[in-house]
């Protein structure tokens, strides 16, 4: 297990450092003042936290109010001893411990906060270790590049990953790059249910995703189980599990199953998998046109555990089949753009009747088992072709060059144009199925892959994660009438003016606050100007379907403000660091209101 180089733990820290305190000030868990005892107009600002401690920094303030920090001007006041953590040099663990009163923690809170503060930064020094030049980054294929990502650009605390021992952050966490081979296992169907899209039935699945030698071994072990314990195994369903889950969770939480062979260990699958960002989601590294597979994990990081909930894992299929049917019925989104729904084409979900029956009992109680396969991205490029996520773009170099700098250079294009591409691949099929169909995807930075052209220009999108990330209005609308009860049945309902939060949180506020400023810093196209690239291609839609005129105000794209999505308050002052049945479900903590930069864009041409 390799040792984290001191260079990089030290500039995580001044990483985290930064982003607690813009961050915290952006959701307004920390109100900084502009300091008293500098110029006027300087950018100088206070924060005063409690036992006579203040930090002091210059700052800007950009798009939505946010807190950007000039580099080397944040400093505690009083400077912390030799003998604090960081060696004399105030770091994130020491800010957090001065904002602990102001933040109404106790002992056990803040114990748990510098948990998973320390594992975080430990994660984003890996990174920092590993990381390369902005060329060499561009030249990644789309599974190496997950694992040079920087974590969620809002939240502090973005790679804890609690429950990973050190060896099991090493061997499965996205940063470090390793080779996985799941388990595999038979579970009885009084136990599990296999759901998969038309055509695709269990056993057409697993002919697609083990080979025949494999399949011939893992039934030799079933039948011989089933038979000794009466069973036939044509009752059971098979599925992957992660070898970290199976010790964590299977072997004991599901030991009453194991031993009378509802479920049989069938052993371990032949493919490499990797993980992308989202962890317990892992692509095949031997067979890459091969589909990934969603698995549950036994840890919590970014706010939530990362299981498998029972009833949206059984829907999976069924709502992705019919975001394809919409799909593939409207010319438009069919003919037109570069939009691909990334299927969740199989699924099974397993129940634990003991914790089924403890109806109060952490939600993660109730999403131990299950398996998710998902179509690849490989499979929707062209020759020539690669993806990314959209979270890559606010990646920059060791070099010091951001990565869309370079991708803008390889295209020959000037940049206003590039981005006017970026945009018109990523908006127009978003906002036709949020306009014409009443559907909002969860489109934030990992979840959205841009496609590109062999030139580095963007052409399209495809999305991911469905079951628990697609809503609908709550009014009955024919586009919702082919919906099966199942998949009816978990996808939430919101009104308009929250389903559009799908584009103003997750996408304007959740990456395009980050990436506006990147791109005046790099490509030297003013914050302004991008808001209106922005606003323009959604009039140039706006201008495409006039007879959705009626339904544009209610979305509210264009509102003055809308209510600014507070992760890092949900995180620290909510739920985040204790037991509750209840899973996060919506749009998350909202706090105050943002001032909405399309609405001041000026009137793009729509031609």
């Amino acid at each position: 297990m390799s040792t984290i180089p001191h260079d990089a733990w030290t500039e995580a820290g001044r990483r985290l450092l930064v982003k607690a305190v813009e961050e915290f000030a952006y959701e307004e868990l920390l109100v900084p003042e502009p300091d008293p005892d500098a110029p006027a107009g300087s950018g100088a600002y206070r924060l005063v936290l409690a036992g006579g401690v203040h930090w002091t920094f210059r700052a800007a303030r950009g798009t939505f109010g946010t807190w950007r920090i000039a580099d080397g001007t944040l400093r505690r006041h009083p400077s912390p001893a030799p003998d604090e953590p960081g060696e004399g040099e105030a770091g994130p663990e020491q800010l957090l411990l001065d904002a602990r009163p102001a933040l109404g923690w106790d002992g056990p809170t803040t114990a748990e906060v510098l948990r998973e503060l320390t594992a975080t930064r430990r994660a984003e020094a890996r990174v920092i270790a590993r990381d390369l030049p902005a060329a060499a980054l561009a030249d990644l294929d789309h599974l190496a590049l997950e694992s040079h990502q920087d974590g969620h650009p809002c939240m502090l605390l973005n790679k804890g990953r609690l429950g990973f021992a050190a060896s099991d952050a090493a061997a499965y966490a996205p940063e470090s790059a390793g080779e996985v081979r799941l388990r595999w296992a038979a579970v009885h169907d009084s136990l599990a249910a296999y759901a998969g899209v038309p055509g695709l039935d269990a056993a057409a699945l697993l002919a697609e995703e083990l080979d025949a030698p494999t399949r011939e071994r893992f039934t030799t072990v079933l039948t011989e189980s089933a038979a000794a314990h009466g069973r036939a195994p044509d009752e059971y369903v098979w599925l992957p599990v992660h070898p970290f889950h199976w010790d964590e969770a299977v072997e004991t939480l599901f030991a009453p199953y194991l031993a009378d062979g509802r479920i049989t260990p069938l052993g371990e699958g032949p493919d490499r998998y990797r993980p992308l960002q989202s962890i317990r989601t892992l692509a095949n590294l031997d067979h890459p046109g091969q589909r990934n597979v969603k698995v549950p994990l036994l840890i919590r990081n970014t706010l939530v555990w990362r299981g498998l909930s029972t009833e949206p894992t059984r829907a999976a299929p069924d709502i992705s089949a019919w975001l394809h049917s919409v799909r593939d019925a409207d010319p438009y989104l069919r003919d037109e753009l570069r939009f691909h729904p990334l299927g969740e084409v199989a699924s099974v979900a397993v129940r634990h009747p003991l914790y089924e029956s403890v109806k109060d009992a952490p939600y993660r109680y109730h999403e131990l088992l299950g398996a998710v396969w998902r179509e690849p991205v490989t499979g929707v490029l062209r020759d020539g072709e690669k993806a990314r996520t959209m979270a890559a773009l606010l990646k920059t170099g060791s070099d010091g060059k951001a990565l869309v700098t370079e991708l803008v250079e390889r295209s020959g294009r000037a940049p206003r144009d590039w981005l006017a591409r970026f945009l018109a691949a990523l908006l127009p099929g978003l906002l036709h199925y949020l306009y014409r169909y009443g559907v909002a995807y969860c489109p934030h930075g990992e979840n959205t892959v841009v496609l590109y052209g062999p030139d580095e220009t963007p052409v399209g999108i495809a999305l991911k994660d469905f079951a628990e990330d697609v809503n609908l209005l709550p009014e009955d609308r024919p586009e919702y009438a082919t919906l099966t009860e199942r998949a009816d049945a978990v996808l939430l309902r919101w009104p308009a003016h929250e389903l559009a939060h799908s584009l103003l949180s997750a996408v304007f506020a959740g990456h395009f606050r980050f990436f506006a400023p990147l791109l005046e810093r790099h490509l030297g196209v003013p914050e302004a100007e991008f808001w209106t690239l922005v606003r323009a291609e959604i009039e140039r839609y706006h201008a495409r379907f006039p007879e959705l005129a009626g339904r544009f105000a209610a979305f509210g794209l264009f509102a003055p403000a809308f209510d600014r999505v507070a992760l890092n308050r949900e995180q620290l002052l909510g739920g985040g660091f204790h037991d509750r049945a209840e899973r996060d479900e919506g749009f998350d903590v909202v706090h105050g209101t943002v001032p909405n930069p399309l609405a001041d864009a000026p009137a793009g041409h729509t031609s």
